[in-house]
């Protein structure tokens, strides 16, 4: 375990234990305290312990992860933009003396690490997420995941590597640093041009890589992203697909592909300077840097988080210290007059040009229409049909959320009765009361107990939405950050619509056939939602019914009708 230096990107950092000391070092564990690492660590300590994140040898500390904050410097005064942190949730870190090691393992259950915990602190997520991210709106994923999904307290320290991660998809396609650089002195490749992406390639993107390639008398490395993206994004198995076939379009043996398991940030600005850290150390080059490098599209006002071109400026600050060229491109756009892409700052006003945004192609596919040559080659569109059908052809969720006795279960099965009318899907109904009963009859009705119920429910219905089927779910779902943790769970399988019963309090405990609210009010049930605990009210429901004022059979029906405006049913 050390460092060694390569002619492609100088000195790496070499985590792993040789054969004989990785064995005794899993012995050693047999005692220590372990951490199952979450997605996003699994991916981090990958790249750590690989060297593709050097000079990172583990963690960060507080001095490192203070001013990677302040200045993007790690304390020894290298660049580094991100921070890379080991976050816990505070029994675990509790549990924890500083000095001591721990064991870090993988979602199976492998030992992949050991780590000396060397300093516990809380951070400041607030000022992490203005730092990083410019920006605190929950509505940028970086934000969101920083503030809602990652846990509260950090640990920092050095790794040992134990045994590198497994992956069972595309092994001939996953490279260390120290395998890829050795690919491109075996190749004879002095000049490499990496390119970024986690999205599929069109014709767009070919010609702005063989540009770049062409321009700077280079190779060109398609390096995707096969980690965590962002959500909605296509799946990696689909885009690998379309790489591999992208890739015969290039002259033979001028390109080639490898795949990196990085968890982005969609950090803008700050995550262009890391990806060509990152990419030097595989031996790059030269980085394509574009338009709105690793933005997470628009706030919710509409205006972007990033600049377009705000990238390409911080990398060309910091480019000499990066040791790794900028190559700065433009958005590419079709000349019709021209029969070719050129730049968009090489048109002129008399040239007739076209495009095709991303969300315009999101719904030409989602309508099943026809998507032109000149956008894309029809094998690459023939792989994403493949996975992401017409949306008449998709699976989806109606979701429901009211107060108890709202007639979220007679709407409910209101609905089932028409779409079972309609016929030609698998339905599934998750009412409350049969969720509980069936799925999650252990759990009893604290706030943490009600919100794994709907995690559950949100689980369960994903699994349905993405194999094509039909999810109606009817819980209570008072909160609305789980609701928003089930969204984001089922949309990236396929609709996801909110129903929002706003049936008043006052309906409701009138209607109230069990006399729920009555023992509520006198004390005998705690924590009732509507009495002693809160309702959020929806804040992006896509329908909102009042049952006093709609029968549940109407009610049914204009839900249906909206199914049929958003294209789920014909």
């Amino acid at each position: 375990m050390g460092a060694f230096k390569e002619p492609h990107g100088g000195t790496l950092v070499d985590l792993f234990l040789g054969e004989s000391a990785a064995e005794e070092e899993k012995i050693k564990a047999i005692d220590y305290k372990s951490w199952d690492l979450t997605e996003r660590q699994q991916c981090d300590i990958e790249l750590i312990l690989n060297g593709a994140f050097s000079p990172l040898d583990g963690f960060l500390k507080q001095a490192d992860y203070k001013g990677v904050l302040e200045d993007m410097r790690l304390a020894s005064g290298v660049i580094w933009p991100i921070p890379i942190n080991l976050d816990v949730p505070e029994p675990f870190a509790e549990s924890l003396e500083e000095g001591e090691w721990i064991a870090l393992r993988d979602s199976e259950g492998v030992m992949v690490a050991t780590m000396e915990v060397e300093e516990i602190w809380t951070p400041d997520k607030e000022a992490e997420a203005a730092s990083v991210f410019a920006s605190t709106l929950e509505e940028h994923p970086g934000v969101d995941y920083l503030v809602n999904h990652a846990n509260n307290v950090y640990l920092g320290g050095r790794l040992r590597g134990v045994e590198p991660p497994m992956h069972y998809d595309y092994k001939l396609l996953r490279d260390s640093p120290q395998e890829l650089r050795g690919r491109f002195r075996k190749l004879g490749w002095r000049k490499v041009v990496a390119f970024q992406t986690r999205n599929p390639m069109h014709r767009a993107h070919y010609e702005l890589t063989f540009r770049a390639a062409r321009q700077h008398e280079g190779n060109l490395l398609l390096h995707p992203v096969v980690g965590m993206t962002k959500k909605g994004d296509v799946d990696h198995f689909t885009r690998v697909r379309c790489y591999e076939r992208i890739l015969d379009k290039y002259p033979e043996q001028t390109t080639t592909l490898s795949l990196l398991n990085l968890a982005m940030r969609m950090a803008g600005p700050r995550e262009a300077v890391w990806h060509g850290i990152i990419r030097k150390n595989y031996g790059c080059t030269h980085l394509i840097v574009g338009r709105d490098h690793a933005g997470p599209g628009k706030q919710p006002d509409g205006q972007p988080y990033y600049g377009p071109y705000e990238a390409q400026e911080l990398f060309t600050k910091h480019e000499k210290e990066l040791e790794i060229s900028l190559v700065p491109f433009q958005q590419m756009v079709y000349a019709e007059d021209k029969a070719q892409y050129i730049p968009v700052d090489e048109t002129t006003p008399d040239m007739r040009i076209k495009t095709i945004t991303g969300t315009e192609f999101r719904r030409r596919l989602t309508e099943g229409l026809d998507i032109p040559e000149w956008f894309s080659y029809p094998e690459i569109l023939e792989e994403i049909r493949k996975m992401y059908p017409p949306r008449h052809k998709q699976g989806f969720t109606i979701f429901f959320t009211g107060l108890s006795g709202s007639g979220k279960s007679t709407i409910a099965n209101a609905l089932l009765v028409k779409l079972l009318e309609l016929g030609g899907r698998q339905i599934t109904l998750l009412d409350g009361d049969l969720v509980r009963k069936n799925l999650s009859s252990e759990l009893g009705f604290s706030k943490e107990h009600r919100n794994l119920n709907i995690l559950r429910i949100g689980w369960v219905a994903s699994e349905i939405t993405k194999n094509g089927g039909i999810a109606i779910c009817a819980p209570i779902a008072p909160y609305q950050a789980t609701r928003r943790k089930v969204r984001q769970m089922i949309e990236s399988n396929g609709g996801f619509i909110l129903v929002h019963v706003a049936t008043s309090l006052e309906v409701c405990e009138a209607r109230d056939r069990k006399g729920l609210y009555a023992k509520a009010r006198a004390g005998l049930i705690k924590e009732f939602t509507g009495i002693d605990d809160p309702y959020e009210e929806p804040e992006t429901a896509e329908i909102v019914i009042d049952t006093q004022s709609l029968s549940p059979e109407l009610a049914a029906h204009r839900i249906l009708v909206k199914l049929e405006s958003l294209g789920f049913i014909k």
